[in-house]
């Protein structure tokens, strides 16, 4: 038998649990023409200037890709107004957490963590052996005085993700800047923004505008969901450029893909498809309520591709059940929301899938 000596912060940690895939669903229940609307994709697909640009390279993939992702780092320091040097290209903006996480964090330290939202960041904060710091969110939203509040002399960094996780909610400009106000200068911000693209709220705020400040902001982008690039695992991370140095020093070579760094060019050259996207997403979302409303059924309004709905009974149950409907949910138990599930937008026709399954699961007539 194989004897493992583990650090007992790893052996504490549930490994994350992704959304099921369409593929198993269907194996496992003899299903055919299922639905995923739980991982927050872009049910358009990708980019069609993405895939021709894909397509177009598959003859260099024996070469390594560009380190320094020359060209997307332009491209994307161009669309911001940002020099390059500010920039950091990762695989998925999952990456660029665990980087920001093993860079900083250690044994003794702590990250400030609004509970619940990504489980990513606690995941990375407790592999790196630092304490995690959970903050209640208050009526769905992040407690951003209370978050400043916990910060102590071991706090070196503090996770905001806007719009939220699963929560769909966003902070504003005023109360941000006040916690930016009350934080040592030496605490690392993140502010987790993938799901920027879909925000209506027009008090919602990009965090590029506080790239100047005197304290060390980050923020995370993707384009795995309004850039439907998920597949092949491509993000960034925006900072001061003292923060780029420092995540250059442990960033793996050649983290990010050849494929995934033209596929993401080429998609933010596409701004059709962009609008696409996002006029899609708020169409569904307007849609989707007013049904829901018209059923009776409880829901979250949000600024993301998703939003939460009280299905007022077990979550997992109703999970269970919507799977047997061939349509791919995810429930909130593990978040802190039994009675609560979570869908993405998807297209027309399965939005309206969806809720003819929850009418069944639910028996209303």
């Amino acid at each position: 038998m194989v004897k493992l000596q583990v650090p007992e912060y790893i052996l504490s940690l549930e490994p994350y649990k992704p959304g099921k895939p369409l593929e198993e669903l269907e194996r496992e229940y003899g299903i055919t023409d299922s639905i995923k609307l739980a991982s927050n994709e872009n049910p358009l697909g990708p980019s069609p200037l993405a895939v021709k640009a894909i397509r177009d390279s598959l003859g260099k993939i024996n070469r390594y890709p560009d380190g320094s992702g020359h060209d997307l780092v332009e491209k994307i320091a161009g669309a911001l107004g940002v020099e390059g040097r500010c920039i950091v290209p990762g695989a998925g903006s999952d990456e660029i957490i665990g980087m920001l996480t093993r860079a900083f964090l250690g044994p003794g330290t702590e990250a400030i963590i609004p509970k619940p939202t990504f489980l990513m960041y606690e995941i990375c904060v407790v592999g790196n052996g630092a304490t995690p710091v959970f903050i209640p969110l208050n009526s769905l939203t992040m407690d951003l005085d209370a978050m400043r509040e916990a910060v102590t002399d071991r706090t070196r960094m503090v996770f905001i993700c806007n719009p939220n996780n699963p929560t769909g909610t966003v902070v504003h400009r005023p109360a941000f800047e006040h916690f930016l106000d009350g934080l040592p200068d030496h605490v690392v911000v993140v502010l987790d923004e993938a799901y920027f693209e879909f925000v209506r709220d027009p008090n919602g705020f990009s965090g590029i505008e506080y790239l100047d400040s005197t304290r060390p902001v980050v923020v995370l982008r993707t384009f795995s969901k309004a850039y439907g690039l998920a597949g092949l695992r491509i993000g960034y991370g925006v900072m001061p450029a003292a923060v780029a140095d420092v995540l250059h020093r442990v960033r793996q070579p050649f983290n990010a893909g050849s494929l995934a760094q033209i596929g993401a060019v080429a998609a933010l050259a596409d701004d059709s498809f962009l609008k696409k996207t996002v006029t899609l997403v708020h169409q569904g979302l307007d849609f989707l309520y007013e049904e829901l409303d018209r059923l009776g059924v409880r829901y979250f309004p949000t600024q993301a591709n998703f939003f939460l709905i009280d299905v007022d009974r077990d979550a997992d149950q109703v999970f269970a059940d919507m799977l047997r409907q061939g349509v791919i949910v995810r429930s909130m138990a593990s978040y802190g929301y039994p009675r609560y599930i979570r869908i993405n937008v998807g297209l027309p026709e399965e939005n309206a899938r969806f809720l003819d399954a929850l009418k069944r699961v639910l028996e209303i007539q």
